[in-house]
């Protein structure tokens, strides 16, 4: 069975989509329709940019969104999931791909998720870290020990074993890439972010992106979208609707849901949009699988 998935926040490159865009008629149309629909020529940031423009979270979110999922769609009679997953801001890609939402709708939520995010780094500064080489219920007994009410830091990331990505307060997190440097953490990275994404730091993010997702028409996907919050395929728009307004304070279980895609008979991952980061994740998480990327 064929699975597909898409990238999040951090795949994009200066470059991205440009040659989507010169030999793709049909992608060309969804890159046009796009810069319609934000206002402003996002495709000329993406093919011909700086990193420091690309890097900026209102301009990065839409431009890996609508790499990704341009990507899909562009494929015609190729595109054939029997179920998708998306990661982080990829679940959004997957939703649109399946179906669920259609294409200018998913690229405003995107667009208000990427500004409502950059406000809430502003008001509520945080930072995230990258933990290498620890058991994740060693990392879940630091996070417990070391947080408190005022001063949080969760288990934000689950990418695959070995790999779990921490996110909260700048003081809590810093305080934990020492304790989890002593339990013996290959590395403690901290990543470049202002914010504490997928932790709830993110509430008023969470606030207004579900004001919008309330606003926004969801149909039945038309193959199991499996989503970030719980791991598991969903169908029914009223809870696609909810885990995705979920899925902006709640951590990203993304090994337990390429294992569940697998369990439930994936045997090809095909990832759709910049990089390979989900590639090797998956690589990492079940070596039998095949992964390729388009």
């Amino acid at each position: 069975m064929k699975a597909f998935v898409f990238p999040g926040q951090g795949a994009q490159f200066v470059g991205m989509g440009k040659e989507l865009y010169e030999q793709n008629e049909v992608a060309r149309d969804f890159f046009e329709k796009a810069n319609e629909v934000l206002g402003f020529r996002i495709t000329d940031i993406m093919f011909d940019g700086t990193d420091e423009e690309l890097k900026q979270t209102k301009i990065t979110q839409p431009a890996v969104f609508l790499h990704s999922v341009v990507s899909a769609l562009a494929l015609g009679d190729d595109f054939q999931p029997a179920m998708v997953a998306g990661h982080s801001l990829g679940e959004m890609s997957a939703l649109v791909a399946s179906g669920a939402i259609q294409f200018e709708d998913g690229l405003r939520l995107v667009h208000t998720r990427a500004m409502a995010m950059q406000k809430a780094c502003d008001t509520n500064p945080g930072a995230m870290a990258a933990i290498i080489a620890l058991p994740d219920d060693v990392v879940e007994g630091i996070c417990s020990e070391v947080s408190t009410p005022d001063c949080i830091v969760i288990p934000a990331n689950y990418n695959c074993p070995g790999q779990l990505v921490i996110s909260g307060h700048v003081e809590a997190v810093g305080a934990a890439c020492v304790k989890l440097k002593e339990a013996g953490a290959k590395r403690a990275l901290q990543l470049p972010v202002s914010g504490a994404f997928h932790s709830p730091l993110m509430e008023p993010a969470r606030e207004k992106l579900a004001e919008a997702i309330m606003q926004t028409q969801f149909q039945t996907p038309k193959c199991p979208v499996y989503q970030n919050v719980d791991a598991l395929p969903h169908t029914n728009p009223e809870e696609i609707k909810q885990n995705l307004i979920a899925q902006l304070t709640s951590p990203v279980r993304w090994t337990k849901t390429v294992q569940n895609m697998i369990a439930d008979g994936a045997t090809e991952f095909t990832e759709c949009g910049p990089g390979k980061v989900l590639q090797g994740m998956i690589a990492k998480i079940d070596r039998e699988v095949q992964v390729q990327g388009i």
